[in-house]
C-alpha cells in the first residue's frame, strides 16, 4: 500500500479551501454587486479549478522528482541541438537551457544534434552526436 504524503494532504486541503472560497464569492460576494452566476456556472468553475489543481500538483511532483544538475561537469554526455551555427563558437540548447558552446574543430550547422564532451570555462565543448551516444538524465 502506498503511503500518502503530507504534500498530497496539503494539496487536497488547500484545494478544498479554494473551492469553498469560490462558492462564497459566487453565492455571497458577487450578488452584493448585482452579478448572479447560475449553479451550472459555479459547477463548471469548480471543475475547472479542480483540474488546474490536479495539473499543477502533477507538474510539481515531476519537478520535485527530477534529479538536480550540479555544475557543468554534470552536462558531459548530454545531448542537445545547435541553435546558432558553431564555427567553432555558437549557442546550443541542452535540457531546455541555452549554452555557449565550441565545436571540437568542425563547423556544425543549426538544428544538428550534438553531445557535450567537456567544458572550457563556462563554455561547453561539443561534437556531432552519433548513434552510440547515450541520453543523459
Amino acid at each position: 500500500m502506498k503511503k500518502i504524503s503530507a504534500r498530497l494532504i496539503w494539496a487536497i486541503v488547500s484545494t478544498l479551501l479554494e473551492e469553498a472560497a469560490l462558492v462564497a464569492v459566487v453565492f455571497w460576494g458577487l450578488p452584493q454587486v448585482g452579478i448572479y452566476i447560475p449553479l451550472a456556472g459555479l459547477i463548471a468553475m469548480m471543475v475547472a479549478w479542480g483540474a488546474v489543481s490536479v495539473f499543477t500538483y502533477h507538474k510539481g511532483t515531476l519537478a520535485l522528482k527530477r534529479k538536480p544538475v550540479v555544475g557543468l561537469p554534470a552536462m558531459i554526455g548530454c545531448r542537445g541541438k545547435v541553435i546558432s551555427p558553431l564555427a567553432p563558437n555558437g549557442v546550443v540548447k541542452i535540457k531546455n537551457e541555452l549554452w555557449e558552446a565550441k565545436s571540437d574543430g568542425r563547423k556544425i550547422n543549426s538544428g544538428v544534434e550534438v553531445t557535450v564532451l567537456g567544458q572550457d570555462g563556462l563554455r561547453l565543448i561539443v561534437r556531432k552526436s552519433s548513434a552510440g551516444d547515450l541520453e543523459c538524465a
